[in-house]
């Protein structure tokens, strides 16, 4: 097993400010971790400011540069302060990780998927990243570009009878991921996402106590026999921020460990 927490920093985002959404747990923690270790200045988004005041805590007292901003995706006021909020601390956004998203309250069928749960899907793992990606844009336009991530799924690529809302809202981020890297490309601004498969998170956790056995069902569907750990994961949208993957535009990377091949 790879352990991902033994890779020394290079320096991948040194002198970059990156804004990281759904940062309180998780992926977007472990992203805020190995970002700021990499020499981003990182401003921290989520809905549970006391989870992300510890965390910037814990990035400062590391040497890092970080900072916590209140962000709720379904609101898109919300969304759009949190953006102005980073313009205002550091003057310009040079890439986004747009991790933010929501489970599926009520696992099932197409037919027993209430309308409440879509309407939450909609509003948090669509709609939100939409207004987010526009203010980003907006601002990275004003200093010559810039680069964005999208957290999607690999239930995104696939049908996903389980959670079909969560995968249908998925499979929609990736179109608006493409669609944006076409549309923002003339202005220096790189958009691509990644489709994480299982991954050891809260979310994960949330999902077994509704349905117990999915995790093993999920270890033993990856050629790699494990679930990936956030870092893992992290470590890939990193790359796709950094200069080193100037070319990159556009893709839908999986982190599956193969589970999607």
């Amino acid at each position: 097993m790879t352990n991902a927490s033994a890779f020394a920093p290079v320096g991948l985002l040194t002198g970059k400010v990156v804004l990281i959404t759904g940062a309180s747990r998780g992926i977007g923690a472990a992203a805020a971790r190995l970002f700021a270790r990499e020499g981003a200045a990182v401003v921290l988004a989520a809905r549970t400011v006391g989870a992300l005041d510890q965390l910037v805590d814990e990035i400062r007292t590391a040497g890092g540069v970080a900072d916590a901003v209140p962000m709720d995706l379904s609101d898109r006021g919300s969304v759009r302060s949190a953006v102005a909020r980073v313009q205002q601390l550091h003057g310009r956004l040079d890439g986004a990780f747009n991790n933010g998203a929501v489970g599926q309250r009520q696992p099932g069928p197409v037919d027993a998927t209430s309308d409440e749960d879509i309407d939450e899907q909609y509003m948090i793992n669509f709609r939100g990243h939409w207004t987010a990606m526009t203010a980003e844009a907006a601002l990275m336009r004003e200093h010559g570009g810039g680069a964005m991530v999208n957290t999607s799924s690999i239930g995104s690529r696939r049908a996903n009878p389980a959670l079909p809302a969560y995968g249908a809202m998925k499979r929609a981020l990736n179109s608006l991921t493409e669609t944006a890297a076409v549309n923002w490309a003339p202005y220096g601004i790189r958009v691509n996402g990644i489709t994480p498969g299982g991954t050891a998170t809260e979310m994960i956790e949330e999902w077994e106590a509704a349905t117990p056995g999915i995790k093993d069902r999920i270890t033993a569907s990856s050629p790699l026999g494990r679930m990936a750990e956030p870092r893992e994961v992290a470590e890939v949208a990193a790359w796709l921020l950094s200069d080193r993957a100037s070319m990159v535009n556009g893709a839908i990377v999986p982190v599956d460990g193969g589970a999607g091949a």
